[in-house]
């Protein structure tokens, strides 16, 4: 069995500069990956099965037992394998939801990515494999950069993708007030005004002199978040607070585990979600 990790995805800056022809808009964004998320588990089997098991599985399925291959970002992705490489073997996947869904740290896209990368390990596919990356480009906008899972600069529809040096090791919380919001409603929202483009520096100045442009419309539709980046920002020893993608889930890199075990503390007393993690 092959076990491949879905890291969870932050945006420690999001810039929307326009709306393009094609429907999508055009973004500038610092992508970061934690240690911790989502995992996948991977076998060949006498026929295609997907089960998914975990804190956050009920709210996937809706609580109902769902078909053994039921449609998903996941099993999407395997198809999409399958049809790019001609492949006939059916498989087995099991994935673990430790992430809230619809939350703004790339879930169902890390699943995804996660699952290529561990048919391309089973395969023996090198992972820089261009079919991979077209494979992801088709599946989503996050996608590609959750298939590389290292520090990037986004650009296009943030999958035109540039590494950059990172912050591994520095501690993370997540948070996570329980209010699902759609990515599609919050980008309807945008008010269309180009604020400018993501400066220059090193990671933590290009953040922190950055800005996530869906965090207004995101509070518009889900006022919890006022409430969860308030005592976060406010923190002793956070280095930056924000709100990460199209919301609701929000993180807080710190100095110290120390400092953002307190942080923990005073979420999980309001009843959120919460994740301590590092940067990869």
């Amino acid at each position: 069995m092959i076990t491949e990790p879905a890291p969870a995805k932050v945006n420690l800056a999001l810039h929307v500069r326009h709306r393009r022809p094609d429907g999508y808009h055009e973004l500038e964004t610092l992508f970061a990956f934690c240690r911790d998320g989502d995992l996948i588990e991977l076998e060949p089997a006498a026929e295609n099965r997907f089960t998914i098991t975990g804190p956050f599985a009920a709210a996937l399925t809706g609580g109902a037992d769902p078909a053994p291959w039921a449609d998903n970002l996941v099993t999407r992705a395997a198809d999409a394998f399958a049809a790019e490489y001609r492949i006939a073997q059916a498989h087995r996947i099991v994935l673990t939801k430790n992430l809230p869904i619809a939350s703004g740290i790339g879930g169902g896209s890390a699943d995804a990515a996660a699952i290529l990368r561990a048919l391309a390990r089973l395969r023996a596919i090198p992972s820089i494999d261009l079919r991979l990356a077209a494979i992801a480009a088709r599946l989503g906008a996050d996608v590609p950069a959750c298939l590389i899972g290292r520090t990037t600069i986004g650009r296009g529809r943030g999958d035109a993708l540039e590494e950059i040096a990172g912050l591994p090791g520095t501690p993370v919380l997540l948070v996570n007030p329980g209010v699902p919001v759609s990515t599609a409603a919050v980008f309807a929202r945008w008010d269309g005004v180009d604020r400018g483009a993501i400066g220059e520096g090193d990671l933590l100045a290009r953040a922190r002199a950055g800005r996530n442009d869906l965090e207004p419309p995101a509070r518009g539709l889900a006022p919890v978040i006022d409430r969860v980046l308030g005592p976060l920002t406010n923190a002793p020893g956070v280095l930056l607070a924000r709100m990460s993608g199209s919301g609701a889930t929000c993180f807080a890199l710190f100095e110290d585990a120390a400092a953002r075990a307190a942080a923990a503390a005073v979420a999980r007393m309001r009843g959120w979600w919460c994740l301590e993690t590092e940067l990869a």
